[in-house]
């Protein structure tokens, strides 16, 4: 009998590196909980305890801005968490002490699909913010900030290296960690590869967007 080789196997179902690496590893949804739970205590909280981050200006209303940074820190802390369920057994089937629908089959786009959507907000966001702010410094654009008395160029500073980078890369590991869900969940390679270039295609549309709503301002008192 002879041995099965590489060219045995259809081409259609050899992994390429992305797939490889989102199969194999794990690691990007404990470090997007760690990049969540920093950016949630470090900078929300901090807001949410009267601490400006960056110094480039304060608020209108400190109390609304005290609360909404804190509810959004505790928004960011549970999509951290989310993370690790997507590479646990726990995020594949209810635990059995759950009441009713314990041990049941968790199906997978209940799970994917929040969290690629936020994934796709994240990397927008990121990538919008970096590109606007990088154009406020160069004097090619301006931007209203309703809401703030703020030292425009170090408010664009803080957001270009600091704000928005955190987006982008909580969005990759995010992105990375739904990825081995699928995988983990035994999604078809065909149905992944056409959804990754779909997705991918969507995020871009949906950055160009949020980037012309910005610099043309054709959506009112958009802010990033």
């Amino acid at each position: 009998m002879s041995k099965m080789t590489m060219n045995d196997t259809p081409s259609s179902q050899i992994l390429n590196a992305f797939e490889r690496f989102t199969k194999t590893s794990a690691w990007p949804a404990y470090a997007g909980c760690f990049w969540a739970l920093m950016y949630a205590v470090f900078v929300r909280f901090y807001e949410a305890v009267d601490g400006f981050i960056g110094g480039f200006g304060q608020p209108d209303d400190p109390e609304s801005f005290s609360m909404a940074s804190y509810i959004a820190g505790v928004v960011i802390l549970l999509c951290g968490f989310v993370l690790i369920g997507l590479v646990k057994p726990w995020g594949k089937v209810v635990p059995v002490w759950v009441p009713l629908i314990g041990g049941r089959k968790i199906q997978r786009l209940v799970i994917l699909v929040p969290t690629l959507l936020c994934t796709a907000f994240l990397i927008a966001h990121g990538l919008t913010g970096m590109i606007t702010k990088a154009l406020l410094l160069a004097g090619v654009i301006t931007i209203n900030l309703p809401g703030w008395i703020v030292d425009t160029n170090r408010f664009a500073l803080w957001d270009l290296l600091f704000y928005e980078p955190w987006f982008l890369i909580m969005g990759i590991l995010s992105g990375l960690t739904a990825a081995h869900y699928a995988h983990a969940s035994d999604a078809p390679l065909s149905a992944f590869r056409r959804s990754t270039v779909l997705y991918l295609i969507v995020i871009l549309l949906l950055t160009m967007f949020l980037t012309s709503s910005i610099v043309f301002d054709f959506v009112d008192k958009i802010s990033f």
